[in-house]
This record gives structure tokens, C-alpha cells and sequence, in this order.
């Protein structure tokens, strides 16, 4: 997908892998170069942007509960926007901003909350570092290693540099559903004992499986996400993902009057 001559994206949605991205809704792996879209409202999902450290400048990220922050390069964005919130996001002048932007679907129990919001500083991630791997676990937690917690559900984002003929290994929480996309090279996978080869243009989702590892022989980079599946219907127009027909028609009324906030 592209739009304009400043923004390109491979996008991944829930209805292409048979429900097993649940609890996700939508994967972009995106790069922009210009704003392109404009403040926009969400609702009923966290929207999260992860930013890559090959970013260059900064990436200017406003929302409706205030926040007016500036991301550097390798930072999260969790916006959990609940009942809804309005939300911009847009690269500062001469910057190129390389980023996964994630919809994770929330609980219908949390749908009706309150928004909230946390930034984590890629300086703040801890990272874990072996023969062949760098892992900064920017969210959840992954071997003894934990990161930021989200402000709604357990969630794990673990960014995965291999050097070649490096490999790492991810144990997640039983019941937990994976998801792992390739960011750079080509990365062999092994889950109960079967091995996937993915490239950039490939993503994998599976639930349950407690091993997952990663390797790569010339090398490469890709994001694991990781978080206990919903498994409750919803009803989605664009950024809204709500419990059912009535309750999406509200918000977006809500919307339509000016009740999910402003960006001044």
C-alpha cells in the first residue's frame, strides 16, 4: 500500500490467517517520510507503534489525552484508546520513520474504558544479548526478561536482530497465540519440531506453542508479538473494533459529534 510519495506499508489483517493473529486485528510494517493521514479516532482497540532504530530524526506523536511527544528512533507507543481518542502521528521535517503500527483488539469488558497511554523510551527497553542475537524486549517479557507493561492486556514485542548464522529461542506462556514478522534478510522458524522460512513479505501466527525458535544463516531482523487470545466476536469499521453492530454505530456517532476528543 501506498500513499502519496511519502508513505509505503505491507499490511497484514486478521481475516488473512484464519483468526490466528487473534488478539491482533491489523499489522502495518510501514515506512513514512511526510505526515500522510491526519489526526484520526480509534476505538475499542489499543493502537501501538513501535519504531524501528534504523529510523532517522523523529516521529511526532499527538493524541487527545494530551500527550505531544516527540518518538526517537527504537521508542513505543501505546495508545489504549478504549471509548475512543483521537490520535496524529506524523514524522518531523527530514525524518524517515521505519515502524510496525499494531491494532490489538481489547476485551469487550475494556472496550467502554477510559484511554490511556504509555511511551516507552527505547533507552528504558531491556535488551537480551547472546552468541549471534540482540533481543530488546519492549514489551512483556521473554527469557527471565521483562519489559514494560502495557496499560491493557499482558502483551509481548520482542525486536529480534540476528547476525548470521545466529538463533534465539522464545518460550511464550502457555496459551499464548505468536505472531512473527520478517523486518530485514530471511529467518527460519521452528515450532514443535516443524521449521517455517519466512522473507520480508511473510508472516507467521500460531497459538499455543510454548518454543518458539528463531535462526537465520546470512542473517536478518524480525518482531514477535505475543498475547493470550480473545476469542470474542467483535463487529470493525476501519480504526473501530467494538462488541457488536449497536455498539459500533454509537461510537462512531460519538465520533461524528466531537465526543472522542480533540487534538488542539
Amino acid at each position: 500500500m501506498t500513499r502519496g510519495t511519502g508513505f509505503e506499508a505491507l499490511s497484514f489483517i486478521h481475516r488473512q490467517l484464519d483468526g490466528l493473529m487473534d488478539p491482533l486485528i491489523m499489522v502495518d510494517h510501514f515506512t513514512m517520510t511526510e505526515p500522510t493521514f491526519g489526526p484520526h479516532a480509534h476505538a475499542g482497540i489499543s493502537a501501538v507503534t513501535v519504531l524501528f532504530e534504523d529510523s532517522t530524526g523523529s516521529f511526532r506523536n499527538r493524541d487527545s489525552l494530551g500527550n505531544d511527544i516527540e518518538l526517537a528512533r527504537g521508542d513505543l507507543y501505546w495508545l489504549k484508546a478504549g471509548r475512543g481518542a483521537v490520535h496524529d502521528e506524523a514524522p518531523t521535517p527530514g525524518s524517515r520513520t521505519h515502524a510496525l503500527q499494531i491494532f490489538v483488539n481489547l476485551p469487550a469488558a475494556q472496550k467502554l474504558e477510559a484511554p490511556s497511554a504509555r511511551h516507552v523510551a527505547a533507552t528504558e527497553m531491556p535488551v537480551i544479548e547472546g552468541p549471534g542475537h540482540r533481543v530488546r524486549v519492549m514489551t512483556g517479557k521473554s527469557n527471565g526478561v521483562t519489559g514494560a507493561t502495557p496499560p491493557a492486556l499482558p502483551f509481548t514485542i520482542l525486536d529480534i536482530a540476528l547476525q548470521a548464522n545466529g538463533r534465539f529461542t522464545h518460550r511464550a506462556d502457555p496459551g499464548d497465540a505468536s505472531w512473527l514478522h520478517v523486518i530485514r534478510g530471511e529467518i527460519d522458524v521452528e515450532i514443535n519440531g516443524t521449521c517455517h522460512r519466512l522473507s520480508s513479505d511473510t508472516a507467521l501466527a500460531t497459538h499455543g506453542a510454548e518454543e518458539i525458535r528463531v535462526l537465520s544463516a546470512e542473517g536478518g531482523q524480525a518482531v514477535l508479538l505475543g498475547g493470550m487470545p480473545l476469542r470474542e466476536p467483535f463487529v470493525q469499521k476501519g480504526p473501530f473494533a467494538m462488541r457488536d453492530a449497536s455498539q459500533l454505530t454509537a461510537v462512531i456517532a460519538a465520533h461524528a459529534a466531537g465526543e472522542l476528543g480533540s487534538i488542539d
